[in-house]
């Protein structure tokens, strides 16, 4: 079964900067990832890309920037006083977590500080970057029905699941 729209797929992949081969991610001798196309859970650039391949396939996949973390926004960087992060250890690289204005969960960098002031950047880490992904498809196959329902992908403890051939599909 090829890749298509609503399809389950779940593989092994491993990412890096394009530009300097420095590896950012990986999966490799882990669980594969498991996504449902066609419901934005994975980067869009990647995931059009996968399209057409099959159980077994490997691929080298070249995704620009912006169908990957977008580019860089240099409007993303603030400087905030430093009294709003009173009891925080900074360090420069280092990641924060807090939230926005409408409730939802922001990841912030400290690019620098001083005793007056820190500045933040809301910029992903990857934004800018092309990414070079090294994939293997382990699994294509339709969703349940549960799955299409709920767009996610259920995870399957094969090892106790009770069903009693090997596959619990």
């Amino acid at each position: 079964m090829k890749i298509d729209d609503n399809s389950v797929v779940s593989f092994h992949y491993e990412v890096k900067d394009a530009k300097t081969g420095e590896v950012v991610d990986s999966n490799m001798g882990q669980a594969p990832l498991s996504f449902m196309t066609g419901k934005g859970q994975i980067i869009p650039g990647l995931e059009n890309q996968m399209k057409g391949m099959e159980a077994g396939e490997n691929a080298d996949i070249l995704v620009p920037a912006a169908e990957a973390y977008g580019e860089y926004n240099p409007e993303a960087v603030q400087t905030m006083p430093r009294e709003q992060f009173a009891g925080i250890d900074l360090q420069e690289g280092m990641t924060l977590y807090g939230q926005s204005e409408d409730g939802q969960t922001v990841q912030v960098v400290v690019k620098s500080f001083d005793d007056q002031n820190v500045t933040i950047d809301f910029n992903h880490p990857l934004a800018g970057k092309d990414l070079l992904f090294t994939v293997n498809v382990a699994e294509v196959r339709e969703p349940t029905v549960n799955e299409s329902l709920s767009g996610q992908v259920e995870q399957h403890d094969h090892g106790s699941c009770g069903c009693g051939t090997g596959g619990c599909h």
